[in-house]
C-alpha cells in the first residue's frame, strides 16, 4: 500500500528508476522513513526527500480535491482507453493522464498505478490497490480485458457503464430532492413557531386570565417542552447522523436496514428496481468482456448495494458450481421476478446472455425512471396539503382565544 493511503504529511523526492531516468514527484506518507521504504519497493534509487510546507495555497488547492467523483473517474477511463488505442505504451498513457487530470487525488493515484505498471505488474493489479477508487467489478473487468487483449474496449465499456449508473443516480436525486427540501421546510417552520412565536402568544393569554382552549394548552405544552428538548435532540440527531455516516455500510447494519428499505411502503418498490438494474447491467458487462460466469457472480452480487440481492445472488453461484442453469438457479429466490427468471434463461439457451441482461438492466432504468416520476408526482401534493394542515392547525390553536374572547366580547 502506498504511503498516501495513511498520509500525514507531503514529501517531494528525487529517484533514479530502473531505466536510469529521473524523476521528481510528491507523495504523501508519514515520515521519511517511509517514503524510502515505498520506493525502495518500486526499484527506485532515492537521491533526495525533502518535506512540502503546506502553505495555505496548498491547503485550499487539497481541499478543493480531496474527494474522487465518479464523474472523474469515468473521464479517466475514458481518456486512458483513447491514449491505448492510439499506440501509446501504458506506461506513458498513465503518465500522461495523471498530468492531465483535474483532481489532484485522482493524479496521485493514477501515478501510483503507473508506478506499479512500470515495474512489471498489471493494470488491474494497479487499480487494486486503491479499492476506495475503483470496484470490484471494473477491475475484474480491467484483468480480463488485459489478458484478452482488447483493454482499450473495456475502459470505454467500464465508462459507459459508470455513467449510466451515475445517470440514473442522479435521476431519483433530483427527483427527491424537492420532496425533502419541502419537508426539511415544514419542520424548521413548526420549530421556529414553538421556540419563537407560541412563546409570545403565550404571555398575551396569560394575562387574560381565562381558560384556554384545549388545541391552545397543548401548543403551548408543546411548545415548553421544545424549549427543554431542542439542544438534547439535536445532540443526538448529530451523533446519530455521525454514527450513520461510519457505520451504514457495516455488514450488521446492512443486514438490518436493507430487508427494510426493500419492504419499505412507497420506496420499497424503487428500491428493488434500482438493486436489480446494477445487478443486470454488471453482470452483462463482465460476461461481455469475457470474465467467468462463476466468478462475474462472485462479484456482482455486491454491486446490487443490497444484502438481500447479494446473499440470493451467492445461492444462486453454488447452483451454477453444481452445474444447474442460471435461469433455473433463480427459481427458488424471489427476489428475482419471474420476468428475470424467464429472460435469463433464454439467453442463456441462445448464448446470447450479455444482451439479455442488458435489456432487462434498461427495462428496469425506464421502470425507475417512470416509478420515480410517478413517485415524486404523488408525494409533492401530499407534502404540501400536510404542511399546509400543520401550519393551520398551528395558527388557529394560537388564534383561537382571541376569536373566543372577541365572541364573549361581543
Amino acid at each position: 500500500m502506498a504511503p498516501a493511503a495513511r498520509a500525514a504529511k507531503t514529501f517531494e523526492y528525487t529517484a533514479i528508476g530502473p531505466d536510469g531516468t529521473t524523476r521528481s514527484q510528491r507523495i504523501e506518507a508519514p515520515n521519511e522513513r517511509a517514503v524510502a521504504a515505498y520506493l525502495r519497493e518500486r526499484g527506485l534509487l532515492v537521491t533526495a526527500i525533502e518535506p512540502v510546507q503546506n502553505t495555505g495555497l496548498n491547503r485550499e488547492l487539497k481541499l478543493g480535491g480531496g474527494r474522487i467523483k465518479p464523474k472523474d473517474t469515468v473521464v479517466a477511463l475514458r481518456q486512458l482507453a483513447t491514449m491505448v488505442n492510439s499506440g501509446l505504451s501504458l506506461v506513458s498513457a498513465l503518465t500522461v493522464l495523471a498530468e492531465q487530470t483535474d483532481n489532484p487525488k485522482l493524479g496521485r493515484v493514477i501515478r501510483e498505478i503507473a508506478g506499479v505498471v512500470e515495474n512489471g505488474g498489471t493494470l488491474a493489479e494497479g487499480f487494486a490497490e486503491h479499492p476506495e477508487v475503483f470496484d470490484p467489478v471494473t477491475i475484474a473487468m480491467i484483468r480480463a480485458g488485459e489478458e484478452g487483449g482488447f483493454l482499450d474496449q473495456v475502459l470505454n465499456t467500464v465508462a459507459e457503464t459508470t455513467e449510466k449508473s451515475i445517470k440514473l443516480r442522479h435521476t431519483v436525486k433530483s427527483a427527491m430532492t424537492y420532496p425533502v427540501l419541502v419537508l426539511v421546510f415544514a419542520v424548521v417552520v413548526v420549530i421556529a413557531m414553538l421556540l419563537f412565536i407560541v412563546p409570545i402568544f403565550s404571555g398575551i393569554f396569560e394575562s387574560l386570565g381565562s381558560q384556554l382552549p384545549a388545541p391552545t394548552r397543548v401548543l403551548v405544552w408543546l411548545s415548553d417542552g421544545m424549549k427543554v428538548a431542542i439542544w438534547p435532540v439535536l445532540a443526538v440527531a448529530v451523533v446519530g447522523g455521525v454514527w450513520w455516516r461510519r457505520m451504514k455500510n457495516a455488514p450488521r447494519v446492512r443486514a438490518f436496514i436493507d430487508p427494510k428499505k426493500l419492504g419499505a411502503p412507497l420506496f420499497g418498490e424503487l428500491a428493488r428496481k434500482m438493486a436489480l438494474s446494477r445487478f443486470c447491467r454488471n453482470f452483462a458487462t463482465m460476461t461481455r468482456v469475457g470474465v467467468p460466469v462463476v466468478h462475474a457472480l462472485d462479484i456482482v452480487g455486491a454491486t446490487a448495494g443490497n444484502t438481500v440481492i447479494e446473499a440470493a445472488v451467492k445461492r444462486v453461484r453454488a447452483k451454477v458450481v453444481e452445474g444447474v442453469p442460471i435461469g433455473r438457479a433463480m427459481e427458488d429466490e424471489p427476489v428475482f421476478p419471474a420476468m428475470i427468471r424467464q429472460m435469463i434463461a433464454v439467453g442463456e439457451d441462445a448464448g446470447a446472455l450479455d444482451q439479455m441482461l442488458d435489456r432487462i438492466a434498461g427495462f428496469y432504468d425506464d421502470a425507475v425512471e417512470s416509478a420515480t416520476a410517478s413517485l415524486t408526482s404523488m408525494i409533492e401534493p401530499l407534502l404540501i396539503i400536510f404542511v399546509g394542515s400543520i401550519v393551520g392547525a398551528l395558527l388557529i390553536a394560537l388564534y383561537l382565544p382571541i376569536f373566543q374572547l372577541s365572541t364573549a366580547i361581543g
